[in-house]
């Protein structure tokens, strides 16, 4: 059984920053990309990022680019979210996935075979 555990969530200020852990465990799986994703409040489920581990490339979600950084290692299917200078609409519970699936891109979150159970972020004011 494979296991994804996010850590690093927790309360912070507007405009301060957090780092999102995300490491999978149990069953030996190779995955091709890893990405996170977002869901506030009566909100639906959001892309926040991804990376392809083969060609390193990155994906953000719409205006994320450079507010948030994602990045990692396919070794042991680890990824990390830079986030920085946080507004009080990211507050939402951020999750990470992985994928088995070889693809020109990751937002869609059916893409994905492999999920933790979130970390909540709270930015207040």
């Amino acid at each position: 059984q494979v296991q994804l555990v996010e850590s690093g969530g927790g309360w912070v200020q507007r405009g301060g920053s957090l780092r999102l852990s995300c490491a999978g465990s149990g069953q030996t799986f190779r995955s091709l990309a890893m990405g996170w994703f977002r869901q506030a409040p009566g909100k639906n489920r959001e892309f926040v990022a991804a990376i392809k581990w083969s060609t390193a490339v990155t994906y953000y979600g719409d205006s994320l680019k450079g507010h948030f950084i994602i990045s990692g290692h396919s070794d042991n299917n680890t990824v990390y979210l830079q986030m920085n200078n946080l507004r009080l609409d990211d507050t939402a519970v951020y999750s990470c996935a992985a994928s088995l699936l070889n693809a020109d891109h990751y937002r869609w979150p059916v893409y994905y075979d492999y999920w933790g159970q979130g970390t909540q972020v709270t930015v207040s004011s």
